[in-house]
């Protein structure tokens, strides 16, 4: 009788639950490897403007693109992981690394031309004001006594 060698991981392609199983291995005990991450996002809207505010921590500005093209909103940018020096290893990488693209459509009320970036301890907050005809406006409403 022949031995023979078996490995259960030979058709790992096969079976995607399992590819995504070794990919999240693979992550794990190499931390220099990217991995998809977005930052996240509040959108707040006033009488006057939409804000976004976006948490990017430990990013250089020069790291960040903001555009606005055909209605939408695109801010990319990228977080670059930190190179250890010798006799230092990290024991734990939860946070995101690598390149990001998030893009969010807007409505055709913002006023494109007048967009203002602000980015301050870690939060990147534009600031989308309105188009003068989609500001609220007061009206006032007279009744006449028959």
């Amino acid at each position: 009788m022949a031995l023979v060698h078996f490995d259960p991981f030979r058709n790992l392609h096969d079976f995607p639950a399992l590819r995504l199983f070794d990919d999240t291995v693979t992550r794990l005990l190499d931390p220099s490897a990217q991995r998809p991450w977005a930052p996240p996002v509040d959108i707040l809207e006033t009488p006057d403007a939409l804000v976004l505010k976006a948490d990017l921590p430990d990013i250089d500005i020069k790291n960040v693109d903001v555009q606005i093209e055909n209605g939408t909103l695109t801010l990319k940018g990228e977080r670059r992981f930190e190179e250890v020096e010798d006799g230092k290893a990290y024991h734990r990488v939860e946070r995101g690394y690598g390149s990001f693209t998030r893009a969010f459509s807007l409505p055709d009320t913002v006023d494109g031309e007048h967009v203002k970036a602000d980015y301050k301890n870690g939060v990147l907050t534009i600031s989308l004001p309105k188009k003068e005809l989609a500001k609220p406006r007061q009206i006032k409403v007279t009744v006449e006594n028959n």
